[in-house]
């Protein structure tokens, strides 16, 4: 088998996580590509090497002098070096950099200083073959990630290598310039990697036992969900759960490469599988529930819409023309709901208004903010009656009133929106519902 690993931020945030994670990737001879991430917290209050990094850009933007914080970063690598008996002489990779900072490198090159150090690190400390993302991922000038260019580049490059370590996070523009992926964009490597060698697992280690039915910080020690589907992933990370970077799930879904996220301090956990299809029935009905907080409702009425040929679309053109995205759109035969995000919607609403009032001359428009929508999710619901009722008996018996409820075509999942006041209640009392307590069966 050929594995590909990629440790997050928090896995090789010091020696002793490095220590783990080379004892995790020398454990398995079939791990061959690691992508690790920059280091991240060691504890509470910490920084981040890559939030350090933008502070360096940012002072010398500004004209400031970047050395303070270009050196506070050198001794955060020092010290993993010389934690793990390491001698890398790091002077003059500094001295380069600060250089190319003052020559215009900019600020996606400044970032991506982390996991490129990091890569050198991990690569001296495991006797692996280093090499750098510049030369195998590739962007267009444009910005976008060039898939096809980087796969033939990569799998070129790493070809006849037994163990690579390539950075996450950046790769190179046809114009020479570094260009990073979004924040977190060290899971969408490894799922490029992954990709481009044709890696029979893609193993993303970080600091949780696998994804989780339900937001810990709303749930006490929810269950982590056993195999997920990409498109179950897909649905429950749009309202909010983070634990992979939503854009890894494409280069490996193209290539039906399982992901399987990982914990580095409990490596003996087995984790969540993501996968593009699976026989395996789901422990439970629902897979997950995640939610947000933050939107806004806008409420048309107008007698006899539904006749009115092309009502929808000047309402949506509306939205359009004042850059607004719109989350979700549930009907009547007179009244059409649109959710959006508050903090988008509340610098643009009178010109929204004012636009839904000469585009189609509504009876009545209604505005209610402080909405929360939550995502009750699983491939399960498709079999099982009554998902619907379930829900609105649920919060009923919590006295929480649902503001909509849009379930999809798919029926893979139910969106309900609610008041925010009553968003972790709705969470828990529908956690409670579809997720049985086994000990009270004991």
């Amino acid at each position: 088998m050929k594995k590909v690993v990629k440790f997050g931020g928090s896995s090789l945030a010091d020696p002793d996580h490095f220590r783990k994670a080379a004892e995790i990737i020398c454990a398995d001879p079939d791990r061959r590509y690691v992508v690790p991430s920059a280091p991240g917290r060691r504890f509470p209050g910490d920084e981040k090497v890559t939030d350090m990094l933008y502070q360096a850009y940012e002072k010398l933007e500004a004209g400031e002098d970047p050395g303070p914080e270009l050196e506070k970063i050198k001794k955060r690598y020092e010290d993993i070096a010389s934690g793990l008996g390491l001698d890398l002489g790091l002077d003059d990779e500094f001295v380069l950099i600060r250089r190319k900072m003052e020559q215009g490198a900019g600020r996606d090159y400044t970032a991506s200083r982390g996991e490129y150090l990091n890569g050198k690190v991990l690569a001296a400390f495991l006797g692996f073959e280093f090499v750098d993302a510049a030369e195998v991922i590739r962007f267009d000038d444009d910005g976008s990630f060039n898939q096809e260019k980087t796969n033939t580049i990569l799998s070129a490059r790493v070809e006849g290598l037994d163990h690579v370590v390539i950075p996450g996070f950046y790769g190179l523009r046809d114009d020479g310039m570094v260009q990073t992926f979004t924040r977190g964009g060290s899971d969408i490597t490894g799922s490029v990697v992954a990709a481009a060698v044709h890696a029979d697992l893609y193993e993303n280690w970080t600091d949780v036992s696998g994804f989780l039915v339900a937001d810990p910080g709303v749930i006490d020690g929810p269950e982590v969900i056993d195999t997920i589907t990409y498109k179950e992933l897909r649905e429950l990370s749009y309202m909010g759960a983070s634990v992979l970077h939503e854009d890894a799930i494409f280069p490996v879904r193209r290539e039906g490469i399982p992901i399987n996220i990982r914990n580095t301090n409990k490596p003996e956990d087995r984790g969540t599988y993501i996968v593009e299809t699976t026989s395996r029935r789901p422990k439970y009905v629902i897979t997950g529930i995640a939610g947000k907080k933050g939107f806004v409702s806008i409420t048309i009425e107008k007698d006899m819409m539904n006749s009115e040929i092309g009502f929808c679309r000047k309402v949506l053109q509306v939205f359009e023309d004042n850059g607004l995205s719109i989350e979700h759109m549930p009907s009547g035969i007179d009244t059409m709901t649109i959710f959006v995000h508050q903090t988008e919607f509340v610098e643009r609403e009178q010109q929204v208004i004012s636009g839904i009032h000469r585009a189609v001359q509504p009876d009545i428009l209604e505005i209610e903010s402080g909405l929360a929508l939550i995502a009750v999710v699983g491939r399960g619901m498709r079999d099982t009656r009554g998902i619907a009722g379930s829900v609105f008996s649920a919060l009923a018996s919590r006295n929480i009133n649902i503001k909509m409820i849009d379930q999809g075509s798919s029926e893979l999942n139910i969106i309900i929106g609610v008041k925010e006041k009553y968003f972790e209640d709705a969470i828990t009392v529908l956690y409670d519902t579809f997720i049985p307590d086994e000990s009270d069966g004991e």
